[in-house]
């Protein structure tokens, strides 16, 4: 096929070669994209299209080192996005990306014909205008570098997206985190917003003297505890002092942690 500039540049990112030719055939043969590029490797493609944006990104979600997700949530502006997959439980949480389409694998001709169709209706399939605004790119940017934390400060914001619209959380009104189906929730106000980093990156990344993980699946934020239960056959619980008066478990590993933290392990002993 020769380029077309009329054409949407497309870039393909699936670990299994096969289905990766594949897709890449079916693509081909539709006349309608251009492949300005392919990778096995999520983190070799994040290379590639970060400063060199594309029009859509077919993309797989189980992949090794950098799943699909991550990927698409480290891209700004990040491009429309066609989800290919062999897995149906991820297809809520695409949505919070600037997805077109969730196509599961092997991916059929007729259904990519009709994500195609999306792609092309929404904008004329180019990236949108919103993500390219510079009072956007500024926040988005702002968000990132946030995200990542660093040395000089603790993330003070986290992004939480919903198909096209970006809600800015302040991180200090969190009052806990919790993983549930392979999705990461922030509660504030007693409203859960989902949120990209998982439950280790953000106990990695948020500041240890506010945020404590006391149960795999949960990282609670210390200004917000009201109270600390011993459970029986269990480590403790704790209510948490928001308007629910939410309980929260801490498993047995971590209820000393907790209590050094709250500066109640002498207390304890």
């Amino acid at each position: 096929m020769t380029e077309n500039t009329a054409l949407l540049r497309a870039y393909l990112v699936d670990d299994e070669p096969l289905a990766t030719r594949r897709l890449a055939r079916l693509l081909e043969e539709t006349g309608r994209v251009v492949i300005v590029g392919t990778s096995q490797d999520p983190r070799l493609a994040l290379e590639a299209l970060t400063g060199h944006p594309v029009d859509v990104l077919f993309l797989d979600i189980e992949m090794p080192g950098l799943d699909g997700f991550e990927l698409a949530a480290r891209l700004l502006p990040q491009p429309f996005i066609i989800f290919t997959t062999a897995f149906d439980r991820y297809a809520l949480r695409a949505f919070e990306f600037n997805s077109i389409d969730y196509l599961l694998k092997p991916v059929e001709r007729d259904a990519l014909d009709r994500a195609l169709g999306k792609l092309e209706r929404v904008g004329g399939g180019r990236r949108q205008d919103w993500t390219e605004r510079p009072d956007v790119q500024d926040l988005l940017r702002e968000i990132s570098r946030s995200v990542r934390g660093g040395r000089d400060a603790w993330p003070t914001r986290l992004a939480s997206r919903v198909g096209d619209r970006i809600q800015v959380l302040e991180v200090a009104e969190i009052t806990h985190f919790f993983a549930r189906d392979k999705l990461t929730w922030a509660v504030l106000a007693g409203r859960q917003h989902s949120v990209d980093p998982s439950i280790a990156e953000l106990e990695r990344r948020l500041d240890p003297a506010r945020f404590v993980r006391i149960h795999r699946s949960v990282l609670v934020n210390l200004d917000f505890v009201l109270e600390v239960h011993a459970a029986p056959n269990a480590g403790a619980r704790v209510r948490l002092r928001d308007d629910a008066r939410t309980e929260l478990p801490v498993s047995r590993d971590r209820a000393r942690a907790l209590k050094e933290s709250l500066g109640l392990a002498r207390a304890a002993e």
